[in-house]
């Protein structure tokens, strides 16, 4: 018998999964605390318009009354209902502003992931690291594992045949750009979509707080095979990707 989980905390997407993934990163933590925030504020104001509402719908209609006897024109009532809505979304913006610079801030990264969007797969460069003949960066492209080729035990459409490497506990820079059209790279666990394009190095920060295997897919539409672009991270610790670092220089 298939038994299937309504609500799912992993690292990459399954079957008849409702929420989001396990958080991998603060900045995810940050969102979900967030979403969670924002929906009782929203809870509170549907409950008061429904409330509102069948007030209305009970007091006046055709059994009742069919109109108001009393009108008012009371200028402290239109103050308290212009103040309060005001009142509520400074409180919703205060910490969305805290969220949204977190987001933002880059702190004396450690290392420095350079990534390139293709049609149809993700080229990683090491900027901080040098091969030790001819001087090259350290690079390497990462294509989708055909079905054909799958392991036992791997995702399907999510594996890629080179995965990235990246230390827990440590602030990671993230520089994405496209060679030809547009893309998206986005991880779900870690909170991050940013967009690749043509021409421009965008910016974004990341720091990885638990070791684990982290999917993810091109977000945006960019051609026939836009769902073909997955991408996998490996989180390991620091000596770990000191270990593999030096594995791939031959040192």
């Amino acid at each position: 018998m298939k038994v299937f989980s309504f609500i799912s905390y992993c690292d990459a997407p399954e079957a008849w999964q409702f929420g989001v993934q396990d958080p991998a990163s603060p900045n995810f933590e940050g969102m979900i605390y967030f979403h969670n925030y924002l929906c009782f504020v929203i809870l509170g104001i549907v409950l008061f318009v429904c409330w509102l509402l069948a007030k209305i719908f009970f007091s006046f209609n055709d059994q009742v009354k069919r109109q108001p006897t009393v009108f008012t024109h009371s200028s402290a009532l239109e103050i308290v209902w212009t103040i309060i809505p005001a009142l509520i979304l400074l409180a919703v913006a205060v910490p969305s502003f805290a969220l949204l610079y977190s987001i933002d801030e880059l702190i004396d990264p450690a290392v420095t992931l350079k990534i390139v969007g293709h049609q149809w797969y993700w080229s990683y460069e090491y900027s901080d690291f040098v091969t030790v003949s001819g001087g090259q960066n350290l690079n390497f492209d990462s294509y989708m594992v055909s079905t054909n080729d799958l392991k036992l035990g791997r995702f399907r459409l999510l594996e890629v045949d080179n995965r990235v490497y990246l230390p827990v506990n440590t602030h990671i820079r993230l520089l994405v750009t496209a060679a030809d059209v547009l893309h998206s790279w986005a991880i779900p666990s870690f909170g991050v979509k940013v967009d690749a394009c043509p021409g421009r190095l965008t910016q974004a920060s990341l720091y990885i707080n638990r070791e684990g295997l982290f999917f993810g897919q091109c977000s945006e539409i960019c051609g026939i095979n836009h769902g073909f672009m997955p991408i996998v991270i490996k989180g390991v610790s620091v000596d770990k990707f000191s270990s593999w670092i030096a594995s791939k220089l031959d040192l």
